[in-house]
């Protein structure tokens, strides 16, 4: 889930909403201001109800927050990176870089999340209580109970097990200590998650159209998150299973045409798409045969016409400090988490600062096309010779 607005750091982690955060944020404020704290408690002015609304809403979304700031908290001391945290329509999600090490650390990971949500639960029903023993106004007792509920609820249906939940997580971690497999596992977790999903979309329709309860179309709706996420996490569990331990040097592309960074881009034009230059990008060399930068037919596009003939690649290149490079011994797993989130969608590959190669999506995409149970090719190259 991609962030649309960065809200900045939090003990070092990236922290960014996604556009349906504005969705849930409106609809538990409606709800609340126009449904539970008027029908508990009549006779307040609107201004009450929908200002303790928004505040309550507000409240949520920092508890959410607080549940998978612990997931990456636990997470970095165990070992394994964090790329930030985005909130959206339903819920959060801490982005991993990597797997967790053993059964034992993805179980502390995983059971952190629910426990938070448990705890600030517990706090704001003792808020609640201690309101209610001061004689605070009940409608502010209404929000603190209603916050400590659905604190409650987060953390029963978060260790559901099912994956992407945190107690798919948790069966993961147990099916691993098992079996001893990471990945078949990880299979049986999303199995699950499946399931549950297809239960929760199936009885929330059925509640529609039998019953005539609109509301079953929220459960339809993290039904068809669940199977959404459970299957993206299954293909993804099958992608380290055909990547891992497979190098940067086994996918990529070596020995990539380069384009000099003095050529102007008219004679770079001339000799593409079928000519030397037939791809859409080209690592640049300077004059001394050092990788310089990247070029791509998007950017020597931006330039008009009537300027070509005297512009340089140089002059429109990607600098270096501006692309993902790689060593050739660099594990891919490791690289694709950037591959993916690179603007040019490709890494310059260099031994030494000399450019043995050049790795994109593509080159990822086509590893993954060999049949499985493919031999493994390892750093050496393939063990059986071709017949």
């Amino acid at each position: 889930m991609d962030e649309t607005l960065p809200l900045g750091r939090i003990a070092g982690v990236r922290i960014g909403l996604h556009w349906s955060v504005l969705v849930i944020f409106a609809l538990i404020t409606v709800a609340l201001a126009r449904g539970r704290l008027p029908a508990a408690h009549p006779g307040h002015s609107p201004v009450a109800y929908w200002a303790l609304a928004v505040l309550t809403a507000v409240v949520f979304l920092a508890s959410l927050l607080a549940h998978e700031l612990a997931h990456a908290v636990v997470a970095r001391r165990n070992g394994v990176q964090v790329e930030g945290i985005t909130l959206w329509m339903l819920g959060g999600a801490a982005r991993l870089r990597g797997e967790a090490p053993s059964p034992a650390a993805e179980l502390r990971i995983a059971a952190v999340g629910p426990l938070t949500s448990l705890l600030a639960g517990a706090v704001l029903a003792g808020v609640a209580v201690g309101l209610r023993a001061v004689h605070a106004s009940g409608l502010v007792v209404e929000a603190a109970v209603w916050l400590a509920a659905i604190n409650v609820l987060l953390a029963v249906f978060n260790a559901l097990p099912a994956a992407p939940l945190d107690g798919g997580r948790l069966l993961r971690a147990y099916l691993w200590h098992r079996t001893g497999d990471r990945l078949r596992a990880t299979r049986g977790a999303t199995a699950a998650g499946r399931v549950l999903g297809w239960f929760m979309v199936l009885t929330g329709f059925a509640d529609v159209l039998f019953a005539g309860d609109i509301t079953g179309l929220w459960p339809a709706l993290i039904g068809w998150f669940l199977i959404a996420a459970a299957t993206a996490e299954a293909r993804q569990a099958q992608l380290r299973g055909v990547l891992d331990g497979v190098p940067v040097s086994r996918v990529m592309t070596p020995d990539p045409v380069t384009v000099p960074a003095t050529a102007a881009l008219s004679d770079f034009l001339a000799e593409g798409p079928f000519g030397p230059y037939r791809h859409s990008a080209f690592p640049v060399l300077a004059a001394d045969g050092s990788v310089a930068g990247l070029v791509t037919v998007r950017r020597v596009d931006r330039t008009p016409p009537q300027e070509r003939a005297h512009t340089t690649v140089g002059d429109v290149m990607r600098p270096l400090t501006e692309v993902l490079t790689a060593a050739p011994d660099e594990p891919v797993l490791d690289l694709l988490p950037r591959l993916q989130e690179s603007p040019v969608r490709r890494a310059l590959v260099l031994d030494g600062g000399r450019l043995v190669g050049i790795l994109t999506v593509a080159d990822v995409t086509r590893a993954l096309a060999w049949p499985a149970g493919t031999a493994h090719p390892g750093p050496e190259g393939p063990h059986q010779p071709l017949p």
